[in-house]
């Protein structure tokens, strides 16, 4: 299914593609304000939810449950290393942890195994 990039739509991606680090919808919702665009919080849940759907941006979970979005740089599957405080992303492989998956599912009898694994700490500016 083709999804219609509409105004709308167009400024969520342009806001997300602007961001190095993960934010919420209501983080984004307020850059978009920030610029002018008007576009409604509920567009901005549906839009990030569509980009998620189509695996064009990331999404993981915050302390509080709160999800957070980020375009990456990788197509391929990966992991992140978040910062606490100024969340800070670096992109990481995990071969381990992907041999861990596929050894546990296949002990279970299970096949297509997906996970998501998230490594959260304070980067070395943070702590300084």
């Amino acid at each position: 299914m083709t999804t219609r990039m509409t105004r709308q739509r167009a400024a969520v991606a342009e806001a997300l593609d602007e961001q190095d680090e993960f934010r919420s919808a209501q983080q984004l919702h307020e850059v978009l304000r920030a610029r002018g665009d008007s576009v409604g919080l509920a567009t901005v849940y549906r839009t990030l939810q569509t980009f998620a759907d189509a695996h064009e941006v990331d999404q993981l979970r915050n302390a509080d449950g709160e999800v957070l979005y980020r375009r990456c740089e990788r197509v391929e599957h990966h992991h992140h290393l978040v910062c606490r405080s100024c969340r800070r992303t670096i992109e990481i492989d995990g071969p381990t942890v992907e041999a861990w998956a596929a050894k546990v599912g296949a002990a279970h009898d299970f096949t297509d195994i997906d996970h998501t694994i998230e490594l959260w700490g304070t980067c070395k500016d943070c702590r300084g």
